[in-house]
């Protein structure tokens, strides 16, 4: 990609933030395959793409869904895990590239928000021990429990990403451009479309990465090598198409998204 390539310079950037601005897919890796190993079970990843950037309970739902003989529900799961899990929170760090990103963009006061899967406790967990990333962005925070367009329309959904944009005063209004782009419902007016087109997201998983283009923004996907050596077993589609994909934050230049370089 070239800056030549741009169709309109991006004026504010959104950011999941589970395995894109911190580590913390490690941890939900480590914590799940402790509990499934009590049954002889692992979480491969061939089964953890398909987990990526859902919310908590289809998440859940999905990964059990693989061990069918397992005497265990979606709710135990899930309350064994939050133990696990609360347990290591405050061991997740940034990610490389992240900080200086984040940094970077907040200097040159480019609108910048995050919209993760995660809920809003969690968030908390996360985001404490990384208080010089996190601060950064203020407010503009939006999680899986904090109210979306529709009822448990999660990612790929466009709804997080949309609610985002609206936090930082950008009028993109509330319409699904992927899933019926011809219902009339819920129009999407051409200075909507032309608002979210200088949105850019950045996701590391492929439900972020969809539901960023049902919004009609751009995308950047810097995906785990583990998980894009998965190639279509990791439930890629044809209309997965990313208008760039990094190995790593560290990889990305301001420049050529119309945004301020760095020194």
């Amino acid at each position: 990609m070239s800056s030549q390539s741009l169709i309109a310079p991006i004026d504010y950037v959104l950011f999941d933030m589970d395995g894109l601005l911190i580590d913390s897919e490690r941890i939900y890796t480590e914590v799940t395959n402790q509990i499934l190993a009590r049954y002889g079970k692992e979480m491969t990843w061939e089964i953890k793409a398909g987990l990526m950037g859902k919310p908590e309970r289809p998440a859940a739902e999905h990964l059990l869904s693989f061990f069918p003989d397992i005497d265990l529900t979606v709710d135990q799961y899930l309350s064994e895990r939050k133990i696990g899990q609360d347990a290591l929170w405050p061991t997740v760090r940034p990610l490389p590239g992240a900080q200086k990103l984040v940094e970077h963009l907040s200097e040159h006061k480019i609108p910048i928000a995050v919209a993760t899967s995660s809920i809003r406790r969690n968030y908390l967990l996360k985001s404490t021990p990384n208080r010089a990333l996190f601060d950064l962005f203020g407010k503009n925070v939006v999680c899986a429990d904090d109210g979306l367009i529709g009822p448990k329309r999660g990612k790929p959904c466009p709804d997080i990403f949309l609610v985002a944009a609206k936090l930082l005063g950008k009028e993109v209004g509330t319409g699904d451009l992927g899933a019926n782009p011809n219902d009339e419902s819920k129009p999407v007016s051409g200075e909507e479309k032309i608002v979210r087109g200088r949105g850019l997201v950045f996701e590391d998983a492929v439900p972020g990465v969809l539901a960023a283009q049902r919004a009609g923004m751009k995308v950047i996907w810097v995906p785990d090598e583990r998980l894009l050596a998965l190639g279509d077993s990791a439930g890629f589609t044809g209309d997965l198409k990313a208008d760039q994909t990094l190995n790593s934050l560290e990889a990305f230049i301001p420049e050529q998204w119309g945004l301020p370089p760095y020194q």
